[in-house]
């Protein structure tokens, strides 16, 4: 399964817009099959944070769209799949409030993002619950998968004290199978 990004037409007039963010029947004809279970929201008050890079192992792995609906974000998909010839491998994507993109990001991919602005909110649906049990994340910074994170002029970005202690892959022993399907960025 391919990491998708995907844009939503918006209906414009005088008061403003509308748009369809989701619909199965669609998101389906894009190559987006995955049942969503739970929706989840973040706010980020400082331009610089970041959350992740996570993900939730089998047997609850999930997938995730993602979306942002203030501010702006840099949103990243690592391929963390045993196996995959694009393994420790990144794509990346900007979702902010202007763009109305929303990024897919299949079960078997680790999943991050940088706030761009102040006063971010992030929404997300996902395709399994919650399992503490299988919650799991790699270090931002990690040197072998080496995200371009954005430039924060001398600053750090803020993380959270979990988001610090994350493993790096070299420490990292994946459970998840690769499909067949290489990382790639697909515009759906």
């Amino acid at each position: 399964m391919a990491v998708r990004l995907i844009s939503a037409k918006r209906f414009a007039d005088p008061r403003g817009w509308f748009s369809e963010v989701y619909n199965a029947r669609i998101f389906a004809d894009r190559g987006v099959e995955d049942t969503f279970v739970q929706d989840n929201q973040s706010f980020s008050v400082a331009r610089g944070t970041i959350r992740g890079l996570h993900f939730q192992a089998p047997p609850h792995g999930q997938a995730k769209l993602v979306r942002c609906l203030r501010g702006a974000i840099f949103d990243v998909a690592v391929d963390i799949r045993k196996g995959s010839p694009t393994y420790g491998q990144w794509v990346s994507a900007e979702l902010s409030q202007e763009n109305g993109a929303q990024l897919f990001i299949p079960a078997g991919f680790a999943h991050g993002f940088m706030t761009l602005e102040p006063d971010t909110e992030v929404f997300y649906k996902v395709s399994d619950f919650y399992a503490p049990a299988c919650d799991g994340g790699l270090r931002w910074n990690d040197p072998t998968i080496c995200v371009a994170w954005p430039a924060l002029k001398g600053d750090l970005p803020h993380l959270s004290e979990k988001d610090e202690k994350l493993p790096f892959l070299g420490e990292f022993d994946s459970p998840f199978a690769y499909d067949g399907t290489p990382l790639s960025l697909i515009e759906a």
